[in-house]
C-alpha cells in the first residue's frame, strides 16, 4: 500500500494526516505534490501528522526535507506530528530531528504556529 493523505483545517493550520508508507515511487510523489499544492494555494502552516505511517525510506525522508524546503521558501513553516518509533529512530540517525519541530498532541503543534 502507497500513502494516502488527507488535509483538514484548523483554524489557519493545515493539517496533514498520512498514512501506509512513504517510499520510493508514489508514496514520496504523492506526498511532494501535495505539499507543492498546498503551498501554491496559500496554506503556510503546515502540521504533518505521520501517526498512521508504518514505513519511510530514504526517498521518503528526502520528501519530508523537501516538503519542508518549500515550505520555509514560501515563508511558511512545517512541523512534524505523532512519530511513531520507527520514524522517530530514522530522524535521529540522519540527525534530521534538529531540523523539524516534532510535536506528540495536536492541540499543542496547532498553537505552536501563533
Amino acid at each position: 500500500m502507497s500513502v494516502k493523505l488527507t488535509n483538514r483545517q484548523v483554524g489557519d493550520v493545515t493539517v496533514v494526516d498520512a498514512e501506509g508508507r512513504i517510499t520510493l515511487g508514489d508514496g514520496a510523489s504523492t506526498f511532494r505534490d501535495l505539499i507543492k499544492d498546498l503551498v501554491g494555494n496559500g496554506n503556510k502552516k503546515l502540521l504533518v501528522n505521520l501517526g498512521e505511517v508504518s514505513y519511510i525510506d530514504s526517498s521518503g525522508i528526502g520528501e519530508l526535507v523537501s516538503g519542508f524546503t518549500t515550505v520555509q521558501n514560501a515563508g511558511g513553516s512545517m512541523k512534524l506530528l505523532n512519530l511513531n518509533k520507527r520514524v522517530k529512530d530514522l530522524l535521529q540517525i540522519t540527525k534530521l530531528y534538529t531540523v523539524f519541530e516534532v510535536h506528540d498532541d495536536e492541540a499543542a503543534g496547532v498553537r505552536s504556529f501563533s
